[in-house]
């Protein structure tokens, strides 16, 4: 059995909303999705899950508390990252609950594909679930050209641990992977967490904490990593983020030089940019009408109706709400 499954609480519940519009328009209502929750601020995304009897909340304690575990060991590993969250206004375990993605390897499906709430799913998937039959590990992106957002650059570890071919080839980014139930076990997990404990702990980069956690996993594991961005011929792949600005909206799908893209990732806009448009304040951000688009695909009397300019979502006052959040001055 295989299915898609996401991380989500009340904070993104229109995002939500629309990935699960996204996959129900393009696979229809049998496809199986599970949603892990990002912690107990569930009460709006329960409601909405329960109208949809092919999406299930994940309700298994025992596994979400497991993976915290883990991830706390892990971090408790690296000699800089408290104090690094420190500096930023977390008092706490940084983004504790984006890790709580991992409890896929304990869910409900054999095979899933996992899409982070900011994505939307423009076209089968069929494709990377059917090279899970080769793979234990199947990603669609370009994060490989960026390392920094994965691992520290800057320790001298890294270079023992990865060569620069593997590091060029196969890190991946987080908000979309198809993997396997049971990939990591007991055995590989405490066996991860002996490495990252002598000492290995130090290459991860504490800023993008599930992303480089994950990556480390995978690759210490020496489980290959098939990627489509370079598997693909140039003329038959696809990007996938909002930060690309040459792509084409059409009828609810986008397009990149006429190919359907497979899924378009909101990577870089804030929760609260999608809470306030979805309110009815006039803000814009890339490739916003296809948002739009799965957001009210249910219920088109609801979307907001604008008579103003739309603002820019990266006007001077959001992006100091958001400083003042990361120095602990708002809530």
């Amino acid at each position: 059995m295989h299915g898609i499954c996401t991380i989500a609480n009340d904070r993104v519940y229109d995002q939500l909303v629309a990935l699960l519009n996204s996959i129900e328009a393009i696979l229809g209502t049998e496809m199986p999705v599970c949603v892990y929750p990002y912690d107990d601020r569930t009460e709006r995304i329960a409601a909405e899950i329960a109208r949809r009897p092919n999406v299930e909340l994940y309700q298994n304690l025992d596994s979400i508390a497991r993976w915290d575990g883990f991830a706390r060991s892990a971090w408790d590993a690296h000699p800089t990252a408290r104090e690094r969250w420190r500096q930023i206004g977390s008092t706490s375990f940084y983004r504790s609950g984006s890790y709580r993605r991992y409890c896929a390897f304990d869910g409900p499906f054999e095979r899933f594909l996992y899409m982070d709430a900011d994505t939307l799913l423009m076209s089968s998937p069929e494709p990377i679930f059917n090279r899970l039959d080769e793979s234990d590990w199947v990603v669609y992106d370009f994060q490989h050209r960026d390392p920094s957002h994965v691992y520290d650059l800057s320790s001298s570890k890294l270079a023992e641990l990865f060569s620069r071919e593997r590091i060029e080839s196969e890190i991946f980014c987080a908000g979309f992977y198809a993997s396997k139930q049971g990939l990591f076990g007991s055995d590989r997990r405490d066996w991860l967490i002996e490495q990252l404990s002598q000492g290995e702990a130090e290459v991860l980069y504490p800023m993008s904490v599930d992303q480089s956690l994950l990556n480390y996993m995978v690759m210490r594991s020496g489980i290959p990593s098939y990627n489509f961005a370079l598997a693909l011929s140039r003329t038959e792949r696809t990007g996938n983020s909002v930060t690309s600005s040459h792509f084409e909206e059409k009828d609810g799908i986008v397009y990149d030089r006429s190919l359907r893209l497979t899924y378009l990732h909101y990577i870089g806009i804030s929760s609260e940019v999608f809470t306030r448009l979805c309110a009815g304040e006039n803000i814009d951000f890339p490739y916003r009408e296809t948002f739009l688009h799965y957001r009210y695909l249910h219920e088109p009397d609801r979307r907001p109706k604008w008579t103003t300019k739309p603002k820019p979502y990266n006007t001077p006052p959001i992006l100091a709400e958001r400083l003042l959040r990361k120095l602990g001055l708002k809530l």
